[in-house]
């Protein structure tokens, strides 16, 4: 992990750097995929592509959450560099992904805190606006997403085939 580490007192949370790769990260990830194939059995309504290497410093980060030193939560920032995507979208865009708390800690600001670290890091990218999407059957995320500033957007790049089950949003840093 990287030296910067969020600590958030009142719920024991400590927000760091790890590896996409590494084991802890493997696994919270598997457990969104898990939760989201659930969610979305449908062909087409899943998303989960992320190159480690978009997610390395310089070009994004990928973040674990920690409550009492077990893994709860993750997301990653990756900066928009595919030229479709920068058309579309403009320039100096970050793309929040893989963002997911553990069910059984939901509801205790866990996710809001991994997303304003996130923000902190797109800055830190100087990154001037952020893009995700999520889904229609996520009222939870959406209602997150919602009060930290976002607003739906147009669907872009491979969310265009989805848009039943994609909702995309945008916020400016």
């Amino acid at each position: 992990m990287d030296p910067v580490v969020d600590r958030g007192a009142a719920n024991g949370l400590e927000i760091a750097r790890e590896p996409i790769t590494s084991p802890t990260a493997v696994a919270l990830i598997a457990e969104l995929n898990a939760e989201l194939t659930a969610r979305y059995p449908e062909p087409g309504a899943t998303h989960f592509r992320l190159d480690p290497r978009e997610v390395t410093p310089g070009a994004g980060a990928f973040l674990v959450v920690r409550q009492a030193g077990r893994p709860v939560g993750c997301g990653a920032l990756r900066r928009l560099t595919d030229p479709a995507l920068v058309a579309a979208l403009g320039a100096g865009v970050g793309e929040l992904k893989r963002m997911y708390v553990a069910p059984e800690v939901r509801g205790q600001g866990i996710g809001s805190a991994l997303l304003l670290r996130l923000e902190s890091e797109a800055r830190a990218l100087g990154l001037t606006r952020l893009v995700l999407e999520t889904g229609t059957r996520q009222r939870e995320a959406l209602a997150l997403y919602r009060r930290r500033g976002f607003a739906e957007i147009p669907a872009y790049g491979e969310y265009t085939a989805s848009t039943a089950t994609s909702v995309c949003l945008a916020k400016a840093l």
